[in-house]
Formats: C-alpha cells, sequence, structure tokens
C-alpha cells in the first residue's frame, strides 16, 4: 500500500481527521516515466567523459610543450655558460697567455720604477673624472660619486689611465679604437709589450664575443684591459671595485693557485662600464707549475639574451604570440631581457608600473632598452623555484597578466638562477576552448534528437527538480530571497512549500544575525586595533597598561585637501581609503601595529602589542614606506600628495578609555614628541626625535632639521634622508 493509502484510515476507529489525499501522478509513476529519459541521460554521460578526458588532454598537452621548451632553453643556457666557462680555462692556460702575464706584469712593475706623476698630470687625471666620466656615471647610475673616488693609487696605475683611459671622453664612440690602441708612444717598456702583446686579447674581443677582458697580477693590479676602461691600473683588493662580485670570485681563483679553476660572478652593475650589468668568468693564468695571475673575461649580457630569447625566433620555436622564457636572480631580478619589452617598448613602461614596479624603474628599463637587473619578478613560479622546486602552474605573472608559467632551478655553477617559461593563458588554451565549443555543439545535436522523443515527459519531470536544486544552489550561495513555485500537488509541491517556509526563516536570521555582526565589527575596529578588539570581546575589564621602548610614529597627509577638492565626496572617500591601505599594507610589512586612523593623519606604534628589539628601526622604516606609498599613489593618479611623519621612542600607555564608551587611544610623552617633531619645519619627509636619531645613526642618514621644547629642554629633531 502507498503513503497515501496509509493516512486514508476510517475515521470512526482512529477519531482523527484523514489527511488529505495528493492528487496527479505519484513519485512513482513519474520515476517510471524517467526512464524514457535513459538514452538522453546515456548521451550525455559518454559526451561529459569524452569532454573531460578531451579537455584534459589538451591542457596538459599545452603544459607539456612550456615544460618541454623551459627544459630544452635550461640545457641550452647550462650548455652556452659551461663553453663560455671551458674557454676562458683554455685561454687561460695557453702560450700566448702565459706570455703576455709574465711580460705585462713585468712591464707594469717596470713603469712603478721608471715613472713619475707631477701635478699637472694629478690634475689633468683628476679632471678627467670629474668634468667626462663621473657626470656620464651619475647620469647613467642615479647617484653621486666623489671626484677622486676611481683615481688609482699607484704611480703606475695613474700613468697608465694618463695614457689610454683619458682619450675615452666620448662614451657612446667607436670602441674598435679603443680595443686596437696599444702603443701610445711613449716609449716605456709597457707600451712596447702592449703593442707586441696585446693582439691576444684583440683576438679574444673579436672571435670569442666577450665584452672585456682585464689581465690581473698576483697582487690584484689590473695591467692590462682590452678597453683600457677606468679599471686599468687600479688594484681590485683595495681601490674603488674591491666590493665588487669580481674581487670576490678573482680572490677565490687566486686562492686555489690552479690553472684549472674557473670561477664565474653573478650579474652585477659594473661601474667602468657605466653601470651597465655585467658578468665576469675568471680564471688563473699559468701552467702546472704555478700561477702569474689571472684573466677575467666579460661576457657580454648579448650572449644570454640570444640563447634566453632563441635569437627572438619564439613564434618558430613553440612560444606563439606571447610565449618566452627568461632567467631570474635569488635577488628576484631578471637576468635576461623581456620579450614584452622587445616587441613593445611604448607601453612597457605602463605595464611594468601595473606589476608593482616604481615609475622610476619602469622608466629606466625602457631607456636602457633592457631588463636586466631592473625588472623584479615577484611570481608564485619564482618563489618555488627558489626553494628548489620545479613544475607548472597557471598565475599571475611579472607584470600582472596571467599566465601558464613552467619554472624549474638551473643547475649553474657558482650562480643561482631560476629559468621561467612562460605564455599567456588565452593563447596557450585556445584549443581547449576550440575543443569545448566542438564538443557542445556534438553533444547539443544529439541532446536535440533524442529530447524529440522524450520531451514532455522529461520537462514534466525535470522541471520541478531544476527548480528546486537551482534554488538549492542560490541559496548556498547566499541567496536567501529565491523562492520556488508550488502549483503541483504532488510530493514536490509539498517539498517546494517547506523550502520556501525554510528560506524565508533563513532570510529573517540572517539579516538579523548578518546586521549585528556587521555593525559589531565595523564599531571595534573603528574604535580600536584588532589585537585589543579581541581582548574586548573575550570579556576582559581592564585593558589598559603602560609600555617602555615603544616608537611611535604620527604621519600627516599634506596637500590631499587640495587635490580633493575636484573630486566628488565619493570619489574623494574612495581615493583617501587608497591611501589608507597603502599604509595599512605597509605597516604590516614593516611590522608595526596601526593605532588608529583619521583623515589627515595615521599613528602607529611598534613594540606595543608584540615586544620588538628593533622596533625603533622598524618605524623608521615604515615612516620612509609610507613616502613610497604617496609617490605611487601620486603616480597612478597625477596627484601631489606629500607626506610629513614623526619619529619618537619612549614609555606609553594604551587603552580603552572609558569603556563603556570603547574610545581606544595612545598617549605619553612620545605620542606628544612624535605629533611635534613631525612639523618643525613644515615641509613633507620623515623626522625623528634625538633618541630615534641616536639609535639609528648607524642604519639612516639623517640632517639636522631643527629644534622643539620638550620638557623644558631643547629637542634636536633630525630629518631622514
Amino acid at each position: 500500500m502507498s503513503d497515501a493509502g496509509a493516512v486514508s484510515t476510517n475515521t470512526e476507529t482512529t477519531g482523527r481527521r484523514p489527511r488529505r489525499r495528493l492528487g496527479g501522478l505519484s513519485i512513482q509513476s513519474k520515476l517510471l516515466v524517467m526512464l524514457l529519459g535513459v538514452s538522453l541521460i546515456s548521451s550525455i554521460v559518454v559526451g561529459a567523459i569524452g569532454f573531460v578526458n578531451g579537455r584534459q588532454s589538451l591542457h596538459s598537452a599545452a603544459v607539456d610543450q612550456l615544460t618541454t621548451i623551459r627544459s630544452m632553453r635550461a640545457t641550452e643556457i647550462e650548455n652556452a655558460v659551461r663553453a663560455f666557462r671551458l674557454d676562458a680555462s683554455l685561454q687561460s692556460r695557453n702560450l700566448s697567455a702565459q706570455t703576455l702575464s709574465r711580460e705585462m706584469n713585468a712591464a707594469f712593475d717596470d713603469l712603478a720604477s721608471s715613472v713619475t706623476i707631477d701635478e699637472a698630470a694629478d690634475e689633468r687625471l683628476a679632471a678627467y673624472y670629474a668634468d667626462a666620466f663621473i657626470p656620464q656615471l651619475e647620469a647613467r647610475a642615479d647617484q653621486s660619486y666623489g671626484d677622486s673616488a676611481f683615481i688609482p693609487e699607484s704611480t703606475a696605475g695613474k700613468y697608465l689611465q694618463l695614457q689610454y683611459t683619458v682619450k675615452n671622453t666620448d662614451f657612446d664612440a667607436d670602441y674598435d679604437t679603443l680595443l686596437r690602441t696599444n702603443d701610445t708612444g711613449d716609449g716605456t717598456r709597457y707600451s712596447a709589450t702592449a703593442e707586441r702583446y696585446g693582439d691576444y686579447f684583440t683576438r679574444l674581443i673579436d672571435q670569442a664575443g666577450y665584452e672585456d677582458a682585464l689581465l690581473l697580477n698576483l697582487d690584484g693590479d689590473v695591467v692590462f684591459s682590452a678597453f683600457k676602461g677606468t679599471e686599468l691600473g687600479t688594484n681590485i683588493n683595495t681601490g674603488p671595485y674591491r666590493e665588487s662580485a669580481l674581487t670576490d670570485e678573482y680572490q677565490a681563483a687566486i686562492a686555489t693557485n690552479s690553472v684549472n679553476t674557473v670561477m664565474m660572478t653573478d650579474f652585477e652593475r659594473w661601474i667602468p662600464s657605466l653601470n651597465v650589468p655585467a658578468l665576469w668568468v675568471v680564471s688563473p693564468v699559468g701552467n702546472d707549475s704555478g700561477i702569474t695571475g689571472a684573466i677575467a673575461f666579460q661576457v657580454s649580457i648579448d650572449r644570454i639574451n640570444d640563447v634566453m630569447t632563441g635569437d627572438e625566433l619564439w613564434a618558430e620555436q613553440g612560444l606563439g604570440k606571447t610565449g618566452e622564457v627568461y632567467l631570474v636572480g635569488r635577488d628576484g631580478l631578471m637576468r635576461s631581457n623581456s620579450r614584452r619589452l622587445i616587441e613593445d617598448p611604448d607601453t612597457y613602461a605602463q605595464r611594468a608600473i601595473n606589476g608593482g614596479n616604481s615609475p622610476e624603474t619602469a622608466q629606466r628599463i625602457v631607456d636602457v632598452g633592457g631588463t636586466t637587473m631592473l625588472q623584479r619578478v615577484n611570481t608564485q613560479a619564482v618563489e618555488s623555484s627558489k626553494a628548489g622546486e620545479s613544475g607548472a602552474i597557471v598565475g599571475r605573472d611579472y607584470i600582472g597578466g596571467e599566465s601558464i608559467t613552467a619554472y624549474a632551478p638551473l643547475e649553474i655553477e657558482d650562480v643561482d638562477w631560476m629559468i621561467v617559461a612562460r605564455i599567456d593563458t588565452d593563447e596557450a588554451f585556445a584549443p581547449v576552448s576550440t575543443f569545448t565549443r566542438n564538443v557542445l555543439l556534438s553533444l547539443l545535436g544529439i541532446m536535440v534528437a533524442v529530447s524529440l522523443l522524450s520531451l514532455v515527459l522529461a520537462q514534466v519531470f525535470t522541471r520541478p527538480i531544476r527548480r528546486l536544486v537551482d534554488a538549492t544552489h542560490r541559496i548556498a550561495e547566499g541567496d536567501l530571497d529565491v523562492r520556488v513555485p508550488e502549483h503541483s500537488r504532488d510530493e514536490f509541491g509539498g517539498l517546494g512549500s517547506a523550502f520556501n517556509d525554510m528560506a524565508s526563516s533563513l532570510r529573517l536570521k540572517q539579516d538579523l544575525l548578518e546586521e549585528q555582526r556587521v555593525e559589531n565589527e565595523k564599531l571595534l575596529h573603528t574604535l580600536m586595533p584588532e589585537s585589543v578588539a579581541a581582548r574586548y570581546k573575550q570579556g576582559d575589564e581592564t585593558i589598559s597598561e603602560a609600555h617602555e621602548k615603544v616608537s611611535v610614529v604620527f604621519a600627516e597627509l599634506v596637500g590631499f585637501d587640495e587635490y580633493a577638492r575636484g573630486l566628488s565626496p565619493e570619489e574623494e572617500v574612495s581615493q583617501l581609503n587608497a591611501l589608507m591601505r597603502g599604509f595599512d599594507e605597509a605597516a604590516e610589512k614593516a611590522g608595526v601595529e596601526k593605532v588608529r586612523t583619521l583623515r589627515g593623519g595615521y599613528l602607529v606604534s611598534s613594540g606595543l602589542v608584540v615586544p620588538r628589539v628593533d622596533n625603533v628601526r622598524r618605524s623608521v622604516e615604515f615612516a620612509r614606506s609610507l613616502l613610497t606609498v604617496v609617490e605611487r599613489f601620486n603616480a597612478q593618479n597625477r596627484s601631489s600628495i606629500s607626506v610629513r611623519a614623526g619619529v619618537d621612542t619612549g614609555t606609553v600607555t594604551s587603552g580603552l578609555v572609558a569603556r563603556t564608551s570603547l574610545a581606544y587611544d595612545l598617549w605619553g610623552d612620545a605620542v606628544s614628541l612624535a605629533y611635534r617633531v613631525r612639523s618643525v619645519t613644515g615641509d613633507p619627509g620623515v623626522y625623528v626625535s634625538q633618541t630615534v636619531y641616536e639609535r639609528t645613526q648607524e642604519i639612516f642618514e639623517f640632517t639636522e632639521a631643527g629644534t622643539v621644547e620638550s620638557h623644558g629642554k631643547t629637542e634636536t629633531v633630525w630629518k631622514v634622508a
């Protein structure tokens, strides 16, 4: 007997009113009718299996192709590095190199005892650096250098630069003349030896494709240079380049006392090349009896880029219109060129800014036409490669787009590089999209043919199910206003009625709970930090205490009112929120705690909630980072807002001022002094008290900005440079 029949009990026997019998078809009858849809379900299942398997195969094929290209390019660059390392080893041990080293060492030593530098010559050398080299260097390096910073210490070194280096005053001229100028006609043994044996270096540059080559003796003196730059005659152990990677590898190579040694540097900005990134291969010169010095070969960036770009034949090599392979160092900076820069330099600067680079760096990349040691790559692929992992992921690329990325660490001695191959997901998955469209069209045709046989019955049975399923999904997604029709008089009609009642009840309860939660959270986070709000919600009665050794930063926006005059109220709030989000992110990154935010001010502390031994340094770094946040905002919005920030450290008191009013605040001498020092001059910048200056003067550069009165005494205020 069915359930409907079971409720038709005799009222005279039970004394109860019988249930109303449901009209229409029963569920059992509808299930019988559903058998007519078996063919349709079978078609869908078969099509879905084919679709899933085919889509996965195409997806895997795209990833496998990119991984294969990455592996092939990794092998190419590893082989290329091994090749020029081997070439350097062979070149440094042949007879020509040994003869050149012995003779040039002797000629350099002879200069030390046979030449003198008078005052006029000294002045001429100083004038070369002051008037020619240093202005060019500062224009490209964007920093200042002393006029005498690069002058050699030795008489021999000064003499060589006077004879060779100072003749290069046009740094965009043809360097071929410098390469072949070995005899200056001064009659010295050095000039004669350079003319006799210097052709060896000339052939290395012409035939092996090196950017430059240096010959060093065992004391670290650069006794000969192919292009006679400002490194000629200097001592890399004690001179201006003593902290370079070249010096480190030279010292390591000489220490082995073996001609089989080959050392390679990572890219570094090489001052004699006007701050262009340089990669050096260093190998001792000599034979099994001993070494007489070392040769350092500067590998051209073009050799690395030719390998990584495949001579710019990306499409022919399976990388399509958007694919590329590049190198990244442990510092997160590129070690090869970007395809996007090569093919579309006009839009690259804005793309780089959108990807997180500063406007200055983005413009510098475009100006020099290269991303080596400039373009930062902060992606998950690089982070995984740094951890020694290899694989492929879909995610954000280095200038903000979405790509398939295949990554792996490289096995290259002396350097820590990662290789990354990427291609835009739209291009990589285009075959997947085409396959999806074809499968769907085929499946649609089958479904139409099958549906003609059982359309009416299938619709009658599945319509209420679909409505309930859709409504359930919408409930799960948070749409509690959904309703389903209740016209049916079968079990689905009863289920729909119960569902609507449930949805109404959930909607009412959800609205009440959400309103209360939002109001509570908004109120608490407006009045106090999250850590204090957590204690308050736990029921703490007294949330107030004194703290020692706490640093305080009070930052004030300058110029926002002028900028906001042309904005609507909504736009003004939106822009202010964007700035405050940037400040919040900077606070989180620096490890400081936000206390409160005002329209024109931002108060943070360090060492208050979490004690930190370096809270003073963190506070100053945070204050400086606010300048970067505002600079980025100005670059993106063409505004001229600035920041004045004051920093002090000392004892403060924090807590809830009157628990019933929920007013959280921070007060004390450190807060007061931080507020006052920020405006000592009225100019934008970061200002610190005398105490902060004394604790961080070895970390940051300061200039004296003025004084303020504090507890009856005069307090010196310093500005962070």
